[in-house]
């Protein structure tokens, strides 16, 4: 699976690597594409850091409950003295601390500490499902878009080849003008929904690339088209599974557990401090023309106990309880969301799953319809209006059942995503491609690269003659662009 990763993406890589001519488009399937975004997505690259900074707090905390050492000197010079002209003299000390009780405040960071780090690896891994979710919503996405301009492209051809007709009937004085004004309106109607049409794909294949963190130059072939797969799992199971699975779930659990934590941190104020404390200090004094010589050693054990603080740390643990409230308030509040969501697009997705088995019908019907109201129209026993009825009936029709297909696919992937299910094999493999260096992943990317590769513009004279230059350059180079094209 990891030959078969990289082999696609050498080949992607080899085509980002191409600049000023034009490539080929890339094959790119589902799964691949799911793949090379956990392996290069900048956002889940940002996700992923948290735990970095979650692993740099747990050893803060560690460090915090551990030994500490410390130094001290000074050197003294030229002093005047009684009996002396000078004198010089230097100090070394050297100090230790640890920690024996903190009424618990410390043995509670660590703890805190312990769950965070574990807290924002499930953060990390819930992002690569949300990942995944939002490249196959955009693959299907483009799919769709894809098999619409194939739907409007075929009203354009039948709209032109209704008017090519309508225009020899009236060439040979069978058919009104008005009739060839009206199919040349549809026409160009038709031509206004296919342009759009074309622009829609084109937007859906920007969305899918960024996701991707690709060339957004690259064009794409997508192989993977839309196959029925039945979901035979009941709603109840489906949120009982999703209580069990659910990442954020658990990170909202690991957050009451650490503000309930956060409250025995607080208690601690009312708690005395114990620690233990060692030093030695070295003191080398030269009087001219004697000198003197000390040396001393130091241990104890040190308490401190907070008797009177105004009221602080009572505040400080009543906050404290009010955030584990507020923690445990949440955690229900996200059952509640996950429930309505889940429940929102397993409707959703039995909804479409209908429409996709009774639009499939409709389609044989419309066309069916279009071909009885061109052909009676060309025997001059039909009218207009009924071969434009028609031939919107047949696009309705053909669109609904598209419509249908990747409405039931994304609601089908929501569900999934909704219930928690997770990566699997090849998906787990890609995200480990994931670079994590901020420096290699920001001069790999295809914008630095692609800004990299703009000429420098030399020095000019003044501001207003550079901006004149450079719009008559940029009309002169679209004005032959599309001479070329």
């Amino acid at each position: 699976m990891e030959n078969r990763y990289k082999g696609m993406t050498m080949a992607l890589c080899l085509a980002l690597a191409v600049s000023g001519r034009s490539v080929s488009a890339q094959d790119v399937s589902l799964q691949d594409a799911i793949d090379i975004a956990l392996a290069q997505n900048t956002d889940l690259l940002i996700t992923q850091k948290g735990e970095d900074t979650a692993a740099s707090t747990l050893a803060t905390a560690k460090g915090q409950n551990g030994f500490k050492a410390s130094a001290s000197g000074d050197v003294l010079h030229s002093s005047k003295t009684e009996g002396s002209n000078r004198a010089d003299s230097s100090s070394l000390g050297l100090s230790g601390s640890l920690p024996l009780y903190t009424g618990g405040a410390n043995e509670a960071k660590i703890k805190s500490g312990e769950i965070g780090l574990e807290s924002s690896r499930l953060t990390t891994e819930r992002k690569r499902e949300d990942l995944k979710l939002s490249v196959i919503k955009a693959f299907y996405n483009a799919l769709e878009a894809r098999k619409t301009i194939d739907v409007d492209q075929e009203s354009v051809d039948n709209y032109q080849a209704h008017y090519t007709n309508v225009s020899q009937l009236y060439s040979a004085g069978s058919k009104a003008r008005i009739d060839v004004l009206r199919s040349s309106v549809e026409l160009s109607n038709a031509k206004q929904t296919l342009i759009k049409a074309q622009n829609a794909y084109e937007v859906d294949l920007s969305t899918l690339r960024n996701l991707l963190n690709m060339d957004r130059t690259v064009p794409l072939n997508l192989t993977t088209d839309f196959s029925y797969d039945k979901f035979d799992i009941g709603m109840d199971d489906a949120i009982a599974y999703a209580y069990r699975n659910r990442k954020d779930l658990k990170v909202a659990e690991y957050d009451m557990k650490q503000k309930e934590l956060a409250i025995t941190s607080a208690k601690a104020g009312y708690q005395p401090e114990l620690s233990l404390s060692v030093g030695t200090n070295v003191i080398d004094k030269d009087w001219h023309p004697s000198t003197d010589n000390k040396t001393g050693i130091s241990a104890g054990v040190g308490l401190s106990w907070n008797l009177f603080d105004s009221g602080v740390t009572k505040a400080e643990v009543q906050e404290a309880k009010n955030q584990y409230d507020i923690a445990k308030l949440s955690l229900l509040k996200d059952k509640e969301d996950i429930d309505l969501s889940l429940r929102q697009s397993y409707y959703n997705m039995r909804e479409a799953e209908k429409r996709f088995t009774s639009t499939t019908d409709a389609v044989n019907q419309a066309e069916e319809d279009y071909y009885i109201a061109r052909e009676k129209y060309r025997a001059g026993e039909g009218l207009m209006l009924d071969i434009i009825d028609a031939q919107l009936a047949l696009s309705t029709a053909r669109l609904n059942h598209i419509s249908a297909q990747y409405d039931y696919a994304r609601y089908k992937a929501e569900v999934e995503n909704e219930m928690g299910i997770g990566l699997n094999d090849s998906e787990k493999s890609a995200s480990g491609q994931l670079v994590t260096d901020a420096a290699r992943v920001i001069a790999a990317s295809p914008l630095t690269k692609a800004q990299a590769a703009q000429p420098v513009a030399p020095a000019r004279a003044s501001a207003s003659q550079d901006a004149r230059r450079e719009s008559r350059q940029t009309v002169a180079e679209l004005a032959g662009s599309g001479a070329a094209k």
